[in-house]
């Protein structure tokens, strides 16, 4: 499935989010590119407004581990199955357990389905972002490199953070970066690891997963497509989604186990369509505006995607001018465009030649940035729901744009 066509459509969704049809449909490719955690995120907002929406439940079913299976064909008359069972046992397993037998149980940490990863990259490995660093130093690393004075300041080290902005930034990375800066195991937690079509089974999940980060810690739990997981409950029509988002809002307490050396970061492109709650004081209190990278980011990303390529006569510095408001993810696209062009010459001609300079302007021709649909919407926010003040700092950035 092509990435640009994805992109286009998710562009085309955040402009039009109401268009029903258009999210379906985005969220049927997702299914057949294996970005399963992106398709049930837009499947779970179409049920959020029609629970009954067929088309929705079909691919968040696909998209599920373990989705709904077609109901077994009626068992033909004068069959005998428990005869057939008994001769074919060496190959097909039985279709009932036997009455008694219990799963076995989960034993410790290494039996569990979800992975404690320790992160190698650090702050340092992020290109620009100078305000979203000292803002993390102040929220996190400051407090953990010195315990004199977070004894003395009586500064906790549980806390939440949530990181919003475009999608392609490198959010994501940035709370990997986090977690390797301060030598902290990372757990990262999608709605796919959640999501179960059992009752009671998604909340036992999210359980698990706080669980797994407490006895891990000093542990970074990352929350990605929070907006996801943790939907505004007044939008909600599903009791289990809703549910969900109580239960999240218990682990962010620490109800039962103390959340003490568990840093919370969660991720969204849409921070106005999360839950008020889970932005209360103790849960994501903060929040942090992730932007496109600047001018020196743009140059350094252009040159980590170009360094095992064959490249000759490359400008960065006049690549990155003409890039703005290009995303990480766009600027990746830039250079497999650019390898493309340069593959396809020589496919056609039969010489191998070097990506030029030429082949660069021209994949920055043909790659839009992805990033103005989320500002056209993030403008309508800022201009109609930032009566609270919590968008002043995506309104200054606007305004410095000449955007509002």
């Amino acid at each position: 499935m092509s990435d640009a066509l994805i992109d286009s459509l998710t562009a085309a969704v955040a402009a039009r989010p109401d268009d029903v049809a258009l999210r379906l449909h985005l969220a049927e490719l997702l299914v057949g590119a294996g970005r399963l955690g992106e398709a049930i995120g837009h499947a779970a907002q179409v049920l959020a407004r029609d629970p009954a929406n067929e088309a929705a439940r079909r691919v968040m079913a696909s998209a599920l581990p373990g989705g709904t299976p077609d109901p077994a064909p009626p068992a033909a008359p004068g069959v005998d199955w428990a005869a057939l069972e008994d001769e074919f046992s060496g190959v097909v397993p039985p279709r009932f357990a036997p009455a008694g037998d219990e799963p076995e149980p989960v034993r410790g940490d290494a039996d569990r389905a979800f992975d404690v990863e320790r992160a190698t990259v650090t702050l340092a490995d992020v290109g620009g972002m100078d305000e979203v660093k000292q803002r993390l130093e102040l929220a996190f690393l400051g407090p953990l490199r010195n315990p004199k004075l977070r004894t003395l300041f009586g500064k906790s080290l549980r806390g939440g953070l949530l990181l919003y902005g475009p999608p392609g930034c490198g959010k994501t990375f940035l709370a990997r970066a986090v977690a390797g800066e301060m030598g902290a195991a990372f757990i990262s937690l999608s709605i796919i690891d959640v999501l179960n079509m059992w009752v009671g089974s998604s909340e036992r999940n999210l359980h698990d997963l706080f669980d797994a980060a407490r006895s891990h810690a000093p542990c970074v739990l990352f929350l990605d497509e929070i907006d996801a997981l943790g939907h505004k409950r007044s939008q909600l029509s599903s009791s289990a989604l809703r549910t969900l988002v109580n239960q999240l809002l218990t682990e962010l307490d620490g109800v039962g186990g103390g959340n003490e050396g568990v840093f919370v970061l969660a991720a969204t492109n849409a921070p106005w369509d999360i839950d008020a709650a889970l932005r209360r004081p103790g849960r994501l209190d903060r929040t942090v505006l992730v932007l496109p990278p600047d001018e020196t980011a743009r140059a350094t990303i252009l040159e980590y995607h170009l360094r095992d390529r064959p490249v000759a006569g490359i400008d960065l510095r006049a690549l990155a001018a003409v890039t703005e408001n290009y995303s990480g993810a766009d600027l990746a696209h830039v250079c497999e465009s650019a390898a493309e062009f340069a593959m396809r010459d020589a496919i056609a001609t039969g010489e191998v030649r070097m990506i030029s300079q030429r082949d660069m302007t021209a994949a920055v021709r043909d790659v839009r940035p992805s990033t103005e649909a989320w500002f056209a919407t993030a403008r309508s926010v800022v201009m109609f729901g930032n009566s609270g003040g919590d968008y002043d700092d995506l309104a200054a950035y606007l305004k410095k744009r000449k955007l509002l």
